[in-house]
């Protein structure tokens, strides 16, 4: 009780540094706004669509029905995340560029709890993003008219996972690297260097030890740190992805959300590692 009861304080710190912070109120204001209009872009553009003569293979399903919605939504969603790892990356590498890290050791933080603090707000943010997720899902899942479900909401948990992932990454990085140009450039150059080499995995590996050997492993680009909360999330279903996953490697959902798990210990562990073996 006591150490929930210290870490809420500790977190009332961080509010103070984040409240009036410019780059917080920007970013997470475009996040907000970004979540509901990418996906009102989606569902004007699949209206229009149905409209038009011809379309009958797309018109059978409508992705915000709420059948749907909640994989739908998710999914777009998922492409917004590098927003609030920005952002996670900015406040964590201006404490060192402030020294203001070091006056919380002198204040009385203990390492451990400065490192703890950080990940307890790439959750926070992480839940933030999943709470407008479910929020925008609600929203045009009525606007379709049609009944409700809760199909594929675990959808929602998928998302929940990969915007942790992606924020739990950006604090390893920005406590390894502490400068913010920095730390940014190299969040974005490994986002680029991880695709490349998971194309070059499922193209080249997975594809054709299914196709000529018959060894089905899955795409292994999904096993990738950045890839396996990505992989977790995809589209609804649809005639024409059933066509193309026929002749693609199975989908090991529980084996990618293992992996996607195992990593968020992983950079938990070395990013508080990291933080008590350097200077400060």
């Amino acid at each position: 009780m006591q150490t929930a009861s210290y870490m809420q304080k500790l977190l009332q710190i961080e509010w103070l540094k984040l409240k009036n912070h410019r780059p917080f109120i920007i970013i997470a204001s475009f996040f907000t706004l970004g979540v509901f209009t990418i996906n009102y872009v989606v569902y004007i553009l699949n209206n229009t669509i149905n409209k038009v003569q011809g379309a009958a293979l797309i018109k059978s399903s409508n992705p915000y029905d709420f059948y749907y919605t909640w994989q739908t939504t998710s999914y777009w969603t998922g492409w917004l995340l590098l927003l609030p790892s920005l952002l996670i990356i900015i406040l964590v590498t201006n404490e060192f560029t402030y020294r203001t890290n070091r006056q919380n050791i002198i204040d009385g933080w203990s390492r451990s709890q400065f490192i703890e603090v950080k990940m307890m707000l790439a959750l926070i943010v992480a839940v933030c993003s999943t709470l407008l997720v479910v929020l925008s899902a609600t929203l045009f899942g009525l606007l379709s008219g049609s009944s409700f479900s809760t199909h594929g909401i675990s959808h929602v948990f998928f998302f929940f996972l990969k915007a942790l992932s992606y924020n739990v990454i950006a604090v390893f990085i920005s406590v390894w690297i502490r400068l913010t140009g920095f730390a940014i450039g190299s969040f974005f150059i490994y986002i680029g260097a991880e695709n490349f080499i998971s194309i070059l995995l499922n193209n080249n590996l997975s594809l054709k030890l299914r196709n000529d050997y018959n060894i089905d492993l899955g795409s292994l680009g999904d096993y990738l740190p950045m890839n396996a909360s990505d992989g977790l999330l995809t589209f609804p279903d649809n005639p024409l992805k059933t066509i193309a996953k026929s002749a693609l490697p199975t989908d090991y959902t529980w084996l990618v959300a293992c992996f996607a798990v195992a990593y968020l210990v992983l950079f938990f562990w070395l990013s508080k590692r990291n933080y008590l073996k350097k200077d400060l």
